[in-house]
């Protein structure tokens, strides 16, 4: 029986995405902070392929193949060696196969992500950006994935500039900006943003990363309302940071002190989960996954919360009973009483660590495309320019 496709599933009930394969990979020691490229895929195919194993097996419908940042703008900026010692077309093509591999030992999806890029940064222009992503949908295609992704885009000209491309393709085409309820980095609200994602011809949009589950949905009320004023039906998506991000500013959390190595303190519950995929749900997001943070337990806990929805819980499901229903097996009666549903629900954990603050006070330093700051290039960076990030620090 041929596989269904995208679109057909999303019209039938929930689609449920993986999680942040780029944060999961650095902490494994497979990913380097700083450039976040995936060249894991050909250099340590086994962590990634052990990685979408244990997200399929958490409920997700979608093998992604890592490509995030897998541009060949991307793969040499900074003193980047991965594209000059793998390159563009092999990272790709190993992150499609992977994909594939992984799915078809659990009938899910496959896609393949285009993401922002130093060109566009850098001011190169609407021929040199597309190229870029053309270098990468080709791939793509080649590899015959079910459909494409556009994600992580800060700029909403950028995103649709990649959206015109992967519609070159008899492909399905998602696009998810990287904003919260304020809009892109220019300014452009986003309402507008879901507005222009859908003429460019995404058939799903969204919004994933820089945000925690709840602040995310308050930018998708948004796009929806949007998205319904100008009588446009594209499907909602969304993959929010596994992150409390309360505190931060337009720039999200990579504006927060505590990025990228320090974040653990504001991770998300499986319980926090539970109520992002039911809120989701009812205000119409129909592909709901998740982005940095994301481990597959956080994907399990969104697949049992849309079980009925879904028909079915997550084959993890089998050492996992609902709200902690597996304490009872406890030997410790203090620790049986908390297997149930009333206590996971309104606990409010503590962080154990009495001198820190509740809140961090971003950077908000307001630099965006166009800022000589932001002019990227393949030498590695220099000391001037590190002298200069640091002086505008301590101003």
């Amino acid at each position: 029986m041929a596989k269904k496709g995208l679109l057909e599933r999303l019209a039938a009930g929930p689609v449920i995405g993986d999680g942040g394969f780029v944060f999961a990979l650095e902490k494994r020691g497979y990913v380097k902070a700083g450039p976040w490229t995936p060249e894991a895929a050909v250099e340590n195919p086994e962590a990634v392929r052990q990685l979408h194993r244990e997200f399929l097996r958490a409920g997700s419908d979608v093998m992604q193949a890592f490509t995030f940042y897998a541009s060949e703008d991307k793969l040499v900026n900074r003193g980047n060696k991965a594209g000059q010692k793998i390159g563009v077309e092999a990272i790709n093509r190993e992150a499609a196969k992977l994909a594939k591999e992984v799915a078809n030992e659990g009938g899910a999806l496959t896609l393949g992500g285009l993401s922002q890029c130093p060109s566009y940064l850098t001011g190169l222009g609407e021929t040199k950006v597309k190229e870029e992503f053309r270098k990468q949908v080709k791939v793509f295609v080649d590899e015959d994935l079910d459909f494409l992704l556009c994600e992580y885009f800060e700029h909403v000209e950028e995103i649709e500039w990649a959206i015109q491309v992967c519609k070159e393709t008899n492909k399905a085409v998602a696009a998810n900006m990287c904003i919260g309820p304020d809009g892109d980095m220019h300014g452009v609200s986003a309402a507008e943003c879901a507005i222009r994602m859908a003429r460019a011809g995404a058939d799903v949009v969204g919004i994933n990363c820089h945000f925690d589950p709840f602040v995310c949905l308050e930018a998708m009320k948004k796009m929806k309302a949007g998205l319904d004023a100008a009588g446009l039906k594209p499907y909602l998506m969304v993959q929010p940071l596994a992150f409390h991000t309360p505190d931060a500013g337009r720039q999200g959390f990579i504006d927060l002190p505590e990025f990228p190595f320090a974040l653990e303190g504001r991770i998300c519950t499986r319980w926090d989960m539970h109520r992002f995929a039911r809120e989701a749900w009812e205000i119409g997001v129909r592909y709901i996954g998740g982005c940095c943070g994301f481990e597959p337990y956080h994907i399990r806990a969104v697949a049992e919360e849309l079980a009925e929805e879904r028909g079915k819980k997550p084959e993890g499901s089998e050492k996992h009973d609902m709200w902690g229903a597996g304490l009872r097996m406890h030997t410790k009666p203090w620790v049986r009483a908390r297997a149930n549903r009333h206590y996971w629900e309104h606990l409010h954990p503590a962080s154990g660590r009495p001198y820190c603050a509740g809140m961090s006070r971003p950077d908000n330093w307001g630099m965006t495309a166009g800022h000589k700051d932001l002019q990227q290039h393949s030498t590695e960076t220099t000391a001037e320019e590190m002298k200069r990030v640091m002086d505008f620090k301590k101003a």
